[in-house]
């Protein structure tokens, strides 16, 4: 997980892609992880938490220009755009569907809230340097919510070389997380 930007890191970067809009990338991929985690906590599908990440940026990119710096962290300006972004979608299903929508999140969100989007944005992180069979097993039982026997007949195995996986996955993440030594999946097979 890469660590928060610093006040003067950060406006220079935003102050750059004011100038050059393809400095932007640097924002994007300092803020990524947090913004995803961000929407992921309030949006149950993967595809719309993908969805609303894009939107995200591409918006926050289209109105950079206006963006006045007053000392105030770049991600909590992106976390607004992300706020508004869920309750428009929200609105626009609410008014599709002909129920009401739910309670708009708030555009300022908790301390609280924040360590969630922290903890999720490193687990994310931690899961993305899994080798790929633990990572997509990982990815199909707790992202897309599917059973032990439904990822072994998608993977074309067993259930218990499923469970294995899992395991080792499971035991790989805490030792990472924990940061003990000799916890790097890359090096595990399987």
């Amino acid at each position: 997980m890469k660590a928060p930007l610093k006040e003067a890191d950060e406006k220079l970067l935003v102050d750059a892609a004011q100038k050059d809009p393809r400095r932007f990338a640097d924002l994007y991929e300092a803020n990524f992880e947090r913004v995803y985690a961000f929407v992921a906590r309030r949006v149950r599908s993967r595809a719309d938490t993908e969805d609303l990440t894009a939107e995200v940026f591409q918006q926050a990119l289209a109105k950079l220009p206006k963006f006045e710096w007053r000392g105030v962290p770049f991600l909590a300006w992106l976390y607004r755009i992300a706020a508004n972004a869920i309750a428009d979608r929200w609105h626009l299903a609410s008014r599709e569907q002909g129920n009401p929508a739910p309670d708009s999140p708030s555009d300022r969100p908790t301390h609280i809230e924040l360590e969630g989007v922290e903890t999720r944005a490193r687990l994310y992180r931690l899961v993305s340097t899994l080798p790929v069979q633990q990572r997509r097993v990982i990815e199909m039982r707790f992202g897309e919510e599917k059973s032990i026997r439904e990822i072994a007949l998608e993977l074309k195995c067993t259930s218990g070389a499923v469970k294995q996986l899992q395991f080792r996955a499971i035991k790989a993440l805490r030792g990472q997380w924990d940061g003990k030594p000799g916890t790097n999946t890359r090096k595990a097979h399987g």
